[in-house]
């Protein structure tokens, strides 16, 4: 089948990689436009298209198209993927809405790859909701497309367990690396005709909203367990922080201990630092200073004892 690839993040790459592999045509890749980055504001491509440009997808085509618009709602994208006259739009993590126009162009189906088990967990921050969640089970569907926020027909679900120690970071990876198999499944189960459409019980819905740094500021009044798995989960981005004399301290893993104290409390600052919560207390063990390489809460506690005043 001739397959349009539509998508932006880092999870997308193996997908792409496996549909450059496979014996469907892939007509193009629609990505994102190059942003600045980080704190020098370095203008960089997205992670799909430097897997295309750097040789990582593997043998694609030379000739394959690269089209990044500013906007793909706007005409002049609408009528490029049109020309290419798609049997399939495959979207996984492009970052943008797309419109009724672009979603009746393919002959056959507009399929999305996301990262839940739907309806649990629409939206732009599934992986990280899971982890915070607690939940004990996560994975990846691919789903009809329709003009709604992940509201479409379910064709099939992967599904893997969470583990008990699981980032952010970790579960991503995992979730990357199973769902090119959930789409070749599904292109095969399209190309014979036989595929399912499974309706949404909208009423088991919920949402993960897109996540903005400051989401990843601790509060100290939440029991020691949550703050444990949102630490865990906004592990790599955007990071759960505290906030010592001033400086926001990065938390990169932590464990729950039976200590109780005035939340936000530093109940011990000495060989290990052990913050109390809601209910129960954090011992710190990976950490990083605003400005500073990560190290062990021990190594920080030895450099950094005089800032130990109060945590909020």
């Amino acid at each position: 089948m001739r397959i349009v690839f539509i998508g932006t993040g880092e999870i997308g790459v193996p997908t792409l990689q496996a549909l450059l592999r496979s014996e469907h045509e892939i007509v193009a890749a629609v990505t994102q436009p190059d942003k600045p980055v980080g704190r020098a504001q370095l203008v960089e491509p997205s992670a799909i298209k430097k897997a295309l440009i750097g040789g990582a997808a593997g043998s694609r085509p030379l000739s394959l198209p690269i089209l990044q618009p500013a906007r793909i709602k706007d005409r002049e994208a609408i009528e490029e993927i049109r020309a290419l006259l798609p049997d399939v739009i495959v979207v996984m993590a492009y970052g943008q809405i797309l419109p009724r126009d672009v979603l009746e162009i393919p002959k056959v189906a507009c399929l999305n790859l996301h990262a839940s088990l739907l309806p649990r967990w629409r939206g732009a921050a599934p992986i990280q909701a899971a982890i915070a969640a607690g939940d004990s089970q996560t994975g990846i569907t691919a789903m009809y497309m329709d003009e709604g926020l992940d509201t479409g027909d379910i064709l099939l679900e992967r599904t893997i367990d969470i583990r008990r120690d699981e980032s952010g970071r970790s579960l991503h990876d995992r979730l990357a690396e199973m769902a090119p198999d959930a789409l070749l499944d599904s292109l095969g189960l399209l190309g014979t005709g036989s595929a399912p459409r499974i309706q949404q019980d909208n009423s088991l819905a919920t949402y993960a909203q897109k996540l903005k740094r400051e989401d990843g500021r601790i509060d100290w009044a939440e029991p020691a367990e949550v703050i444990e798995r949102k630490i865990r989960a906004f592990n790599p981005w955007p990071g759960a922080f505290m906030t010592i004399d001033g400086r926001n301290l990065k938390i990169l893993s932590a464990s729950v201990v039976d200590l109780s104290g005035k939340p936000g409390q530093i109940l011990s600052g000495e060989k290990e630092l052990v913050i109390a919560a809601g209910k129960g207390a954090l011992s710190l063990r990976g950490v990083q200073l605003e400005g500073r390489r990560q190290m062990s809460a021990a190594e920080f506690l030895r450099g950094h004892a005089a800032l130990l005043q109060r945590a909020g």
